[in-house]
Order: C-alpha cells, then sequence, then structure tokens
C-alpha cells in the first residue's frame, strides 16, 4: 500500500492544532504518521462512527483527543474537525459539525469537477 495523503478541510484542524501545546502536537502527529503509512489500525487509534465518518483517537498525559475525518478515494484522508475530550460520550455537536463539514466537502468537490 502506497502512504496516505491526508488533507484538511474547513480550517478547523488547523486552529485546534494550533492552540495545542508542542507536546501535544508531536503525539497527534505520530498518530497522523500512522494514519498515514499503516494500512489497519487497531480501535485503539482509529473508530468507525456513522455514515463513513471516523475518530482518531489520541491519549497523552492523562488527557484525550479526538480528530474527525474520512477516508476519500481509497488513499487519502480528509481531516475535519478535532477537539480534547472532557466527558466519556463524544459531544452530539462534534460529531455533526463533522458530518456538515463531510457533506460540505463532497458537495464542493463535486462542483470542481
Amino acid at each position: 500500500m502506497d502512504n496516505r495523503e491526508i488533507i484538511t478541510y474547513g480550517g478547523y484542524f488547523e486552529r485546534f492544532f494550533e492552540a495545542l501545546s508542542h507536546a501535544e502536537q508531536e503525539k497527534i502527529g505520530y498518530a497522523m504518521l500512522l494514519l498515514k503509512t499503516q494500512h489497519r489500525l487497531p480501535t485503539k487509534w482509529i473508530k468507525h462512527l456513522r455514515d463513513g465518518l471516523y475518530e482518531l483517537r489520541i491519549e497523552y498525559n492523562g488527557n484525550i483527543y479526538r480528530i474527525f475525518f474520512i477516508f476519500d478515494e481509497g488513499n487519502i484522508v480528509v481531516l475535519f474537525n478535532g477537539f480534547q475530550k472532557k466527558s466519556q460520550k463524544t459531544p452530539k455537536n462534534e460529531i455533526d459539525l463533522a458530518l456538515i463539514l463531510k457533506r460540505c466537502y463532497y458537495e464542493e468537490k463535486t462542483c470542481r469537477k
């Protein structure tokens, strides 16, 4: 398998990432490297939520981080929003935002063709 290409959409991931400490960014960078280079990742790292939406799961220094993404055309990973998880349940508004971004991404992509 070739490495996956990782892109972002909507600017939400960038804002989330920029607000993190250098050490947190490094840990998330490591998770991205796994997502980019490994054909299969264990559920400790990745989980399918619904409607083709996945979450990348990162734990660091007692904190939990989630990044929503989709696979597009097999080898492209599109990152949407990310957040630091503060409760057991993933906030519905974060999932809803990711699903809206997914819909917008595909609508834009269709318009570009």
